[in-house]
């Protein structure tokens, strides 16, 4: 069995991507906001700390790989999950490649001969590598990258704040004299749709929460939430202290480099400098890691083509990161490098998926309440939580509005990617009648068309699942079977009652099945009575004995009482 990740293992790998924000977030705030930038930034945290409770309840109650994903799964349908998942890879891809290109940019100011591109490809190849040796060996990595990056933004604050408080306070007042475009509430909007992008990675440590030892994930969101609520504030009311607002917007790019240099000399400029690289690299590093886990759990649930959960020696599926460092690569050079056009699809994107956690909080309360789980988030702080961001993605495509359409551009085909897997079973049946209305019937062509679709239809469509149920009435059993026959290819579905020795089915039951099954005469239903405890070890036998994964199998949601946690279930799915 793997290593789990510690508490300092897991914030590092994600934690290196919010932090980075820093790095960026404080001047872009201050374009928009001006001098009311760190109380954007504050308002921010604010938001940040109402997801922590979202992000929470939903991963506490489902503890699975697949962050808005897995919510949403286990909450809705199919095909919306599908959705969420879509939006998460295109976010990952373009912070990868957002990331890595400013690594690279930062390296270059010191070594001017760097090509990007190149380099670019290079450094995603090098943490495709680091991944494929295993996420243990990545945190190492992370841990090294996150703490030099914590000691580089203390040093930065504290030589910034001793430069302010001896050189007096002139530049601050000046700075808040400064007349604001429009109303103060318009600027503090604009300032905080913008500064919103300063959260991303937040989203990250759902993604690989079964990889993290028990109790982490809510640390490793505590953890994040203290680095962004103190450090980018901070950075932005020190910038707006030692800084005139024209020398900031001279200095967007690399604002930290040029504080650090204003503070205590060239020392400290170099630091931030490396620093920046670093982390930024760090971040790519989070994006594997992160899509690693998702994708993974995408193609378990026949979203993604299976072929790519094959494992290397170490047990990690290295088809999913050498296709991630394809993608990465492809849309590197298809914008070139242009950061604005990667903007636009990471910012709508982040935004997206962070609405759809907290839809799948929404319906996790309505359809699932009695679902254990460690906290609950308010109702109030849901519903504000989503209207802030929704919020900020109205502000950003305001800002911006190519960048919507730029984001558009690159959805659509992802979607298309991950929707051909969900529909290929009507895909392929429609091909075929197009093939029988256009082509002479015994021509070897068609024959070959039909054969091949009708042996990929029957490997799809043999797929066995499993429901379990006990006591369940004809009603939620209906529903049951409507969920499978609108969710999952499939002509095979065992319903399994587990009950003690002394127990056996109920007429009722074998009632309710036979209605079904002349209700659904395209789905095989077997009931079958099994005895012994409904326990993770019997789900484990009972798919080792019918070789059915166990991401197929489905329960309704267990209450308080029930004694074991989702976690301890597997990856056994909840439809009602």
């Amino acid at each position: 069995m793997a290593k789990k990740l510690s508490q300092l293992e897991a914030t590092a790998i994600c934690g290196n991507d919010i932090s980075s924000s820093c790095l960026y977030v404080s001047a872009l705030a201050i374009g928009y906001a001006g001098q009311y930038a760190w109380i954007s930034l504050l308002i921010v945290a604010g938001v940040l700390f109402l997801f922590r409770k979202i992000y929470g309840e939903v991963v506490g109650a489902l503890p699975l790989n697949g962050g808005a994903y897995n919510a949403l799964l286990n909450t809705t349908k199919k095909s919306t999950a599908a959705t969420a998942a879509a939006l998460t890879v295109l976010s990952y891809m373009a912070t990868a490649v957002i990331s890595a290109t400013e690594a690279i940019h930062y390296l270059s100011v010191f070594f001017d001969i760097i090509p990007v591109i190149p380099a670019t490809v290079v450094l995603l190849l090098v943490f495709m590598c680091l991944t494929i040796l295993g996420i243990g060996e990545s945190s190492k990595v992370a841990i090294g990258i996150f703490i030099f990056h914590l000691i580089s933004l203390t040093l930065l604050c504290t030589f910034c704040g001793y430069y302010f408080f001896t050189h007096g306070f002139e530049t601050l007042l000046e700075n808040f004299r400064t007349p604001v475009e429009g109303s103060i509430t318009l600027a503090l909007f604009f300032g905080f749709s913008a500064a919103m992008l300063g959260i991303s990675g937040f989203e990250s440590s759902a993604n690989y929460v079964e990889e993290q030892q028990k109790g982490v994930f809510r640390k490793t969101l505590r953890n994040m939430w203290i680095v962004v609520s103190i450090f980018n504030p901070l950075i932005a009311f020190l910038a707006l202290a030692i800084l005139p607002m024209a020398t900031v917007a001279e200095n967007q790019e690399a604002l930290l480099s040029f504080m650090g240099g204003t503070a205590s000399g060239d020392w400290l400029s170099v630091l931030i400098g490396v620093d920046a690289a670093l982390v930024l690299s760090g971040a790519v590093l989070t994006s594997f890691v992160g899509v690693g886990g998702l994708m993974e759990r995408m193609t378990l649930d026949r979203i993604l083509p299976k072929p790519l959960l094959k494992k290397s020696p170490r047990n990690t599926s290295y088809l999913i990161y050498g296709l991630f460092f394809l993608l990465c690569v492809s849309i590197l050079l298809i914008t070139w490098g242009d950061l604005k056009k990667l903007a636009g699809v990471y910012t709508i994107a982040f935004l997206s998926v962070m609405v759809l956690f907290a839809i799948g909080t929404i319906l996790l309360k309505v359809k699932r309440n009695r679902l254990p789980r460690p906290e609950r988030a308010t109702w109030g702080g849901v519903l504000i939580a989503m209207i802030a961001v929704i919020a900020a993605i109205v502000g950003n495509i305001i800002l911006n509005p190519s960048y919507f359409y730029i984001f558009i551009r690159y959805l659509i085909p992802t979607l298309a990617v991950v929707f051909f897997m969900f529909y290929r079973t009507h895909i392929i049946k429609f091909l075929m009648q197009v093939t029988k209305k256009n082509f002479p019937e015994n021509t070897k062509f068609t024959r070959w068309i039909y054969r091949n679709s009708f042996r990929i239809l029957e490997k799809i469509n043999n797929q066995q699942f499993v429901f379990f149920t006990y006591h369940h009435d004809v009603e939620t059993l209906n529903t049951v079977m409507q969920y499978i026959k609108d969710n999952e290819p499939t002509k095979r579905l065992k319903i399994v009652s587990v009950l003690q020795r002394e127990e056996h089915l109920q007429r009722q039951l074998v009632t309710d099945i036979e209605v079904l099954d002349r209700a659904y005469p395209s789905i095989a239903i077997e009931l079958i009575e099994e005895h012994g405890d409904f326990s993770p070890e019997k789900i484990k036998a009972l798919s080792a004995k019918w070789n059915i994964p166990i991401n197929f199998m489905f329960m309704g949601a267990p209450g308080e009482d029930f004694p074991y946690s989702i976690e301890e279930m597997g990856e056994v799915r909840l439809i009602i």
